[in-house]
C-alpha cells in the first residue's frame, strides 16, 4: 500500500488514553439504571439486559483474563475514527491476555450472517492505526433484527470460538446490539455483545456519551471548508453561498459550524420546529438579512443548512407525510404520463392546508417530492436540495422588493453540500484520541463479562489522563417510537437543545455575525501537529456544555 508523507507520519501517532489504564483496573458497579422513557415497554423487552448498572474502573490489582475470541463489526455510515476504535480493542484485548484474538466481520453486519470475516492481525492493524475511512473491513447497513440472522451469528461464533461482538455503529446500529445481547443471553449462548458509539451527526449523546465519534473531526472539515469559503466571499464580495450540511434528524453538525466559523446564517431545524415557523418564514429571515447587509454595501455571505431541516418545518412534515399515505402503491397516479398532470392531481387530493404549501413550492422541489422515493414509497428527504429551494424562494422575494425600491442590491448565488467530504477524513488527534479510549475500554468491559453495554468515555473537555472510561447499559438509552407503522424499541436520538448553552451562545451572537464580514473565523485545516492548544481541542460544542468556553 503507498502512503502519503502525512500517512507515513501519521501512523507513529501514539493515541492517549485515560490514566487508569495506565495500571491494572478493578471494575466498579454503580447504582441499577431505567430506560429514558416507555420503562415499563422496554423491561418487557429486555428482560434480561435491563436495569443493568452503570460501571466505571478505578486502579486496581493485577489479575489474569482468560484468552477470548473477539469479533468485531463497523455499521453503518463512516466517521472518522472508527480505524482507532479498532486499534484500541486490538491493542487493550493484546495487553489483558497477549493470546486473545480479533475478527473483523467484512461489509457490516451482514458479515456474520453471511460468515465472512479476516483475522484481524498486528500487521494488519498497523496499517490502518490514525487514518480516516472503514476500509480495514468495510461497513454496511444490514439490520440485525431477526432471528435466522442471530442464530447464523452464532454459528459462526461457535466456529471461530468467539465470545464476544464489539458493534461500532450509530443508534439504530447499537439498539440492534442491544436486541443480539438480549437474544444471545436468552439463549445461554455465553456471546457477549459490547456497541460503540459512532455517527457525524452527533445524535447519539446523553449523560454518559457525551458525544459520538466522529463528530469533531467532520465538523473541523466542513469549518475549514466554509471558512475558505467566507474568505473567498469577503474578498470577491459578490456571492452568498448556501451551504447544507449532513444531519437529517438533528442540526448539531449545523450549529457546531456555525460557532466555529461565524457565517452571516444559520438555520437551526428545531427552532424552526419550536417556533412553528413555515417555510415562507425561513425565507423571510434570510431575505431580512440579505437586504440588510445590501443596505450597507455587503452583496455577499453565508448561509447554513441542515440536511433535515424539511422535516422540522410542521406544514412540510405534515406534506410529507400526506405524500407518503397517497402515493404508496398508488397505480392511479403512476398511470399519469406527464409532471403537470401528476402535480395536479396531487393537489387535488391534499388537504386545504398541505395544497397551499404543495402550490407554494418551486416546480423542482415538487416533483422531488412526488416521484424520488425509496424502496418503502416515502418521499427521500435526504435528496431534496434545500439549499436550491432556499435560493430560489429569497431570489423571488428579492425580485418583488427591488420593483418596490426597498431592495438595491444584487443577489448572486452559489449553493454547496458538505457530506461525504468529512466522514472518511484523518481523525484529528480528539478522535484519535477519543476512539482508541472507547475501543481500549470495550477490550476491558469483554474481559470483565459485561454484555448490552455500550463503552463509555467522559470528561473529554479536559485532557486525557483525565477522562472517565465505563460502560452504560444500552437500555438505558431507550425508548419507544413509532417505526415504519409499529412501535419499536430504539436508542433516543439527542436533539439540538434550545436551552443549552451551545445554542444560547449562537443566538447571543447571531445578529452581530449576520451583520458584518468582519466576525468571519477561518478555521484552517484540521492540524496534527502543534501546540496542544491548537491541535487537541474539544468542539465548540463540549466545550460551552461543560461550562468551559464563555
Amino acid at each position: 500500500m503507498e502512503k502519503s508523507p502525512l500517512q507515513i507520519a501519521r501512523s507513529s501517532y501514539q493515541p492517549k488514553l485515560p490514566g487508569v489504564f495506565k495500571k491494572d483496573v478493578l471494575l466498579v458497579e454503580g447504582e441499577a439504571t431505567q430506560s429514558v422513557a416507555d420503562q415499563e415497554d422496554i423491561q418487557k423487552l429486555f428482560p434480561n439486559t435491563y436495569g443493568m448498572p452503570l460501571v466505571t474502573f478505578k486502579e486496581g490489582e493485577r489479575k489474569e483474563y482468560p484468552q477470548v475470541n473477539v469479533g468485531v463489526i463497523l455499521s453503518g455510515g463512516q466517521a472518522p475514527g472508527g480505524h482507532n476504535v479498532i486499534s484500541g480493542l486490538f491493542d487493550g484485548l493484546k495487553k489483558l491476555n497477549p493470546n486473545n484474538r480479533l475478527f473483523g466481520f467484512l461489509g457490516g453486519p451482514s458479515g456474520l450472517v453471511d460468515h465472512k470475516y479476516i483475522e484481524l492481525t498486528k500487521d494488519i492493524v498497523d496499517d490502518y492505526r490514525n487514518t480516516g475511512g472503514f476500509d480495514i473491513i468495510g461497513s454496511g447497513r444490514t439490520k440485525l433484527e431477526e432471528t435466522e440472522q442471530f442464530d447464523k451469528g452464532i454459528e459462526i461464533c461457535q466456529e471461530l470460538g468467539i465470545k464476544a461482538i464489539v458493534i461500532i455503529g450509530g443508534d439504530d446500529s447499537n439498539t440492534n446490539a442491544c436486541v443480539l445481547a438480549e437474544y444471545y443471553l436468552k439463549k445461554k449462548t455465553g456471546i457477549q455483545v459490547i456497541g460503540c458509539p459512532k455517527t457525524i451527526d452527533g445524535d447519539l449523546k446523553n449523560d454518559m456519551i457525551e458525544t459520538s465519534f466522529g463528530f469533531d473531526t467532520a465538523c473541523k472539515v466542513y469549518s475549514e471548508l466554509i471558512g475558505n469559503i467566507q474568505r473567498d466571499a469577503n474578498s470577491a464580495k459578490k456571492y452568498w453561498h448556501f451551504i447544507r450540511l449532513m444531519g437529517r434528524s438533528a442540526s448539531h453538525i449545523t450549529l457546531e459550524c456555525a460557532l466555529q466559523s461565524q457565517p452571516n446564517i444559520c438555520i437551526v431545524s428545531e427552532e424552526v420546529e419550536a417556533k412553528n415557523m413555515t417555510l415562507n418564514d425561513v425565507v423571510d429571515y434570510i431575505v431580512k438579512v440579505v437586504v440588510d447587509r445590501a443596505n450597507h454595501g455587503l452583496n455577499f455571505g453565508t448561509v447554513l443548512i441542515p440536511e433535515g431541516l424539511i422535516e422540522f418545518i410542521p406544514a412540510m412534515k405534515k406534506l410529507i407525510a400526506e405524500l407518503n399515505d397517497l402515493l404508496a402503491d398508488n397505480e392511479e397516479f403512476n398511470a399519469l404520463e406527464t409532471n403537470d398532470e401528476k402535480r395536479q392531481y396531487v393537489k387535488a387530493k391534499l388537504t386545504p392546508e398541505s395544497r397551499v404549501v404543495y402550490s407554494d413550492l418551486p416546480k423542482g422541489i415538487a416533483r422531488q417530492l412526488t416521484l424520488d422515493r425509496d424502496p418503502h414509497g416515502n418521499v427521500q428527504v435526504s435528496l431534496i436540495e434545500t439549499e436550491k429551494l432556499l435560493i430560489e424562494m429569497a431570489a423571488k422575494k428579492l425580485a418583488i422588493l427591488k420593483g418596490e425600491g426597498v431592495y438595491k442590491g444584487k443577489f448572486s448565488t452559489i449553493s454547496h453540500f458538505f457530506g461525504y467530504e468529512g466522514r472518511c477524513a484523518i481523525p484529528s488527534n480528539f478522535d484519535a484520541d477519543y476512539c482508541y479510549s472507547l475501543g481500549y475500554t470495550a477490550a476491558v468491559l469483554i474481559s470483565e463479562g459485561k454484555t448490552g453495554y455500550m463503552s463509555s468515555v467522559r470528561n473529554l473537555t479536559a485532557p486525557a489522563e483525565q477522562w472517565i472510561a465505563g460502560g452504560v447499559p444500552i437500555t438505558m438509552m431507550m425508548n419507544m417510537e413509532r417505526r415504519n407503522g409499529k412501535m419499536k424499541p430504539v436508542i433516543q436520538k439527542a436533539l439540538v437543545r434550545l436551552d443549552g448553552a451551545p445554542f444560547k451562545y449562537y443566538v447571543a451572537h447571531r445578529d452581530d455575525w449576520a451583520s458584518y464580514s468582519q466576525t468571519y473565523i477561518y478555521p484552517g485545516p484540521i492540524q496534527y501537529f502543534g501546540p496542544a492548544e491548537v491541535c487537541d481541542l474539544p468542539t465548540h460544542t463540549l466545550m460551552l456544555e461543560q461550562g468551559k468556553m464563555k
